[in-house]
């Protein structure tokens, strides 16, 4: 076995038997190259990427591959979850070498980590219009044998181009305005698929940070085409196969345009990020299906992607046996077989046929409305219901005896963030002590797991081993679920680390025009130090951060706060108004500054029925800038949070104090006056 066998990775570790003389990203390997001037092939991947898989097969456990990697390579495998930094640098090169980017990554270095050469899936032979990976190994190692000075003009060239300004377009703060946002926001509708839903065509990505946009847009305008939009989509995505309609949860994206082949790899941040977005659909419009597909991602997470400690795994594969999707599809004769009278109702409702939609099987999905269907078999549309929960059921049993997708079980903190945050707010939008104990399990386990001493993040954490620095996302989204914590329990420790986070992030992130590196500037030292300020799979951690900075200015009344806020999004504006589906994370920032943050502060015993029904006016509804902080007793967490500060009960009632641009409404008591003040600071 080679050295990959000493890491935690789950991904690296399925490579440590390979008959490569793998090295993990780190001095050793580079040490190496430099003393024997041998370039060093790079490959990055992730455990549930499935041309990873195929690649991995096809050339790093072939001994004549290998044999040529060895003799001519120091070869590093990098798993790019743990090491986004890594990973975005090297991304960029390859984007500029082949015009594209994605998994597998292989990019050839020079022995001090400069680029050359680079690419994705090369397969053992040639096909696909593609060369054979020998052949770009041979060629590549003669090319840096024997054309050395075009090797390092080339790496230069590039490296240089990686230490440039990332967009180069521009942005201005005085920008930062409704103009921009209605801007935005009407040309991603001119992308919406009506036939659909979505965005663009094959393949198509559920996009949830544009989602909340959209969905925000909504709120600020009244524009029924903008609630349209994420409405539609959400609906089609969770009666298509990109959705998991036996188990809950979504695959990562779908090969096609109308959301039924999905990669059937399942990731944490896209469920957390959609959980959140059909949550909020379901604030919006009070449909109970936005609640029951919310409902059913979190319940996948809490049963099946949870540490007993309460942190949650990373991904789980697309592939099962060694072949893509196997878990997930049936047979007609399988559904035939196991449910007897019962598969004509599954037949109907989930679209299955003899001949199947994907490679002979079925790919569950929904093609019709419930009570289309309910009609065709001559039943109520509530004894369909029932008799499919419990087909789902029965279904779920058997399937879950198959072998399961392989599951990454590393813990990275930002992707805990972003699920912490849905789970904390839901908990209090559906009224669900599980999903309460279960953010607190998990915010718990993360401050007391992977928060070194001295109060600066870990990223990774696997079999009781913490590492690797955490990047801005780590922090961003981390600081984004405390926040949500605090509103769910109003206990201020939430609130306290989620403030000292962010001032170690504006004193080790913060560029010096503005917004924030990727890294700390303590962090290792790289060819270029990465500055990301785009969605991505995940939201720009520039863009999380403005939006937490936002928050924290509205708690405290620190200016410093929404100035660096300001700062970061000001380089945007220009980027935002023409790409705006690149930049939906920070036009929700964009929207809380031109929409004004209501502050709103509750003194009164959580206990208390009186004190739980104005909470429920403030916090049931789609309020996205509304930020609330709770005293029992006027004293209590006042030190900790400015907002609570002279705040007293009126006439021994509990009594909510509503601010907004440094104004502040009178004190009311009822739930009526509350929701008063609320729904008219908008109007």
């Amino acid at each position: 076995m080679n050295r990959l066998q000493y890491e935690t990775s789950p991904y690296l570790r399925q490579h440590a038997d390979n008959p490569v003389d793998w090295y993990p990203w780190g001095d050793e390997a580079f040490a190496r190259a430099k003393a024997e001037d041998r370039p060093i092939l790079l490959s990055v991947g992730y455990s549930a990427c499935h041309w990873c898989h195929v690649m991995a097969h096809e050339s790093f456990e072939h001994e004549p591959t290998a044999r040529i990697m060895n003799d001519q390579f120091i070869n590093i495998k990098v798993d790019r979850e743990e090491r986004p930094d890594v990973d975005d640098i090297y991304m960029q090169s390859v984007i500029a070498f082949s015009g594209h980017g994605g998994w597998p990554m292989t990019v050839f270095l020079t022995p001090d980590g400069r680029p050359f050469y680079g690419g994705t899936y090369y397969p053992r032979e040639p096909r696909f219009n593609m060369p054979a990976f020998r052949q770009v190994l041979v060629g590549v190692a003669e090319a840096y044998r024997q054309r050395r000075a075009q090797v390092e003009e080339a790496a230069d060239n590039l490296t240089s181009a990686l230490n440039r300004e990332f967009l180069g377009i521009g942005g201005d703060a005085a920008q930062l305005n409704a103009d921009l946002l209605t801007t935005a926001y009407r040309k991603l509708g001119q992308g919406f698929d009506p036939a659909h839903g979505g965005f663009g065509g094959a393949p198509k990505f559920p996009q949830p940070m544009n989602l909340e946009f959209l969905l925000r847009a909504y709120a600020r305008t009244g524009d029924a085409d903008a609630l349209h939009w994420v409405t539609y989509t959400l609906r089609q995505m969770a009666c298509g196969g990109i959705y998991d309609q036996i188990g809950g949860g979504f695959h990562r994206y779908s090969v096609d345009a109308v959301w039924l082949v999905p990669h059937f790899e399942k990731m944490l941040y896209d469920n957390a990020q959609l959980s959140r977005v059909y949550l909020h659909a379901y604030q919006v419009t009070g449909e109970e299906f936005f609640k029951t597909i919310a409902t059913e991602v979190y319940d996948y997470i809490l049963r099946e992607m949870t540490t007993p400690e309460g942190a949650f795994y990373s991904t789980t594969d697309a592939d099962s046996e060694g072949e893509e999707g196997k878990f997930f599809v049936w047979s007609l004769a399988e559904l035939e077989a196991l449910l007897g009278e019962e598969a004509r109702i599954a037949v109907e409702y989930w679209g299955a046929s003899a001949g199947g939609n994907f490679e002979g099987h079925n790919i569950l999905y929904v093609p019709n409305e419930d009570a289309v269907i309910a009609e065709r078999l001559g039943l109520t549309v509530e004894a369909l219901r029932e008799r499919i929960a419990a087909i789902k059921d029965k279904l779920f049993a058997v399937r879950s005896q198959r072998v399961a997708p392989g599951l990454d079980d590393k813990i990275l903190t930002g992707w805990n963030g972003m699920m912490l945050a849905s789970l904390a707010e839901a908990a209090r939008v559906f009224d669900r002590a599980d999903y309460r104990a279960a953010a607190i399990q998990n915010a718990a386990f993360i401050l007391q797991h992977m928060r070194q001493a001295d109060g600066r993040l870990f990223r990774s954490h696997k079999d009781g081993v913490s590492k690797i620095n955490a990047t801005l996302e780590d922090y961003g989204c981390l600081i984004d679920g405390l926040l949500e914590v605090y509103q769910t329990t109003f206990d201020p420790r939430w609130f306290e680390a989620a403030r000292s986070l962010s001032e170690f992030v504006l004193g080790h992130f913060a560029a010096p025009d503005g917004g924030f590196f990727d890294t700390s500037d303590d962090h290792e030292a790289l060819i270029a130090r990465p500055r990301n300020m785009q969605d991505n799979a995940v939201p720009s951690g520039n863009a999380v951060m403005a939006r937490n900075l936002i928050r924290l200015a509205a708690y405290t009344g620190e200016v410093r706060y929404e100035a660096a806020a300001r700062g970061t999004l000001a380089l945007l504006t220009e980027a935002m108004r023409q790409y705006p589906n690149a930049f939906g994370e920070g036009l929700n920032a964009v929207d809380m500054l031109v929409d004004g943050v209501d502050e709103v502060a509750v003194v009164g015993d959580p206990a208390r029925a009186e004190t739980q029904a104005l909470l429920e006016i403030i916090q049931k509804p789609y309020r996205p800038n509304v930020i609330t902080a709770l005293s029992p007793d006027g004293a209590a967490g006042a030190e900790t949070i400015p907002l609570l500060r002279d705040r007293t009960a009126r006439q021994g009632q509990p009594t909510v104090y509503v601010c907004r641009g440094f104004v502040c409404q009178m004190p009311v008591t009822t739930a009526a006056d509350t929701a008063r003040l609320l729904d008219g600071s908008r109007a």
